[in-house]
């Protein structure tokens, strides 16, 4: 399953932003599917038969603070933003009302570890990978997305036209993400700084202390549009580990419910409900240059 990133993110459209972070984790697989567990039919997915942790209802969990442009006003329920959308799609698709959704928070590091969840679900930009796979379960990926290059507009760096004019550059990214494993393909001189997530990251750059920060593209255009001033995306380039980086929602290792959150994911993307969900909440009217 492919889901059209370029497509969501240069649509003419505008992206209203608040505070964000890049939080995909390392991805060193091909980027489909790392859960080894099939989908089922949607037929076979009734809500009462469902394996979930608490009877009657769905349990998701995200990162507190829950940011845009993938939530809205640190606020996972009100089905704004693109992972809040996404997540009442998959409940719509199993079976369950809005009203039958409960969430919970998890912070990203503890939920990528070996474990029983107490969550069917977790959305938060997880990158689809075999290594995290040992420890838990991703559906099929509900989105796509390439890395860019973060600097100031008077950076000695926001002219660069390839990642090897930025090997001089003290770069930053978010710890444990794709990000910052994409710094490798620049072979920096110096190595990378290391935040504990996106926003710090961005601070760093505006205060100077790094002459630029990699992150996911939705994120990079919320950063530059509202929150470091000054702000360009020099250009984005993907990862050349495998495809394109995908995000999977997260469930514990062998999970039964995997097949049918799977199913439902595979649903939203043939039907266009994904590409709906990006334009509405991932789209951006300016366009960068690719970096190679």
């Amino acid at each position: 399953m492919t889901i059209s990133t370029s497509r969501g993110l240069t649509a003419i459209a505008v992206l209203a932003l608040a505070l964000t972070a890049a939080c995909a984790p390392t991805s060193d697989s091909d980027g489909g599917s790392a859960s080894g567990s099939a989908s089922a039919s949607l037929s076979q997915c009734e809500p009462a038969t469902l394996p979930v942790v608490t009877k009657g209802t769905l349990t998701v969990a995200t990162d507190d603070p829950a940011y845009e442009p993938w939530f809205s006003d640190n606020d996972p329920t009100n089905g704004k933003g693109y992972e809040s959308a996404v997540a009442y799609a998959v409940a719509d698709k199993l079976g369950f009302t809005k009203n039958q959704v409960k969430w919970t928070k998890a912070g990203f590091n503890q939920v990528i570890q070996p474990g029983k969840k107490d969550f069917d679900f977790d959305i938060n930009q997880f990158s689809i990978s075999a290594q995290r796979a040992k420890a838990v379960d991703f559906s099929s990926p509900y989105y796509s997305a390439s890395q860019a290059i973060i600097t100031l507009k008077d950076s000695r760096y926001a002219g660069a036209t390839s990642l090897a004019d930025l090997k001089g550059a003290k770069l930053g990214a978010q710890i444990a993400t794709t990000s910052l494993t994409a710094i490798d393909q620049i072979a920096p001189t110096t190595a990378p700084l290391v935040y504990d997530d996106t926003s710090k990251a961005g601070q760093a750059l505006q205060n100077k202390q790094v002459d630029a920060i990699v992150a996911d593209l939705p994120t990079a255009y919320y950063l530059t549009s509202a929150e470091i001033t000054g702000g360009k995306i020099v250009g984005e380039f993907q990862p050349t580990k495998g495809e394109q980086e995908k995000f999977g929602l997260l469930l514990s290792k062998g999970s039964k419910l995997t097949p049918c959150v799977t199913a439902a994911v595979d649903s939203l993307d043939s039907d266009g409900t994904l590409t709906k969900l990006q334009d509405q909440w991932l789209t951006q009217a300016t366009s960068v240059p690719e970096l190679k």
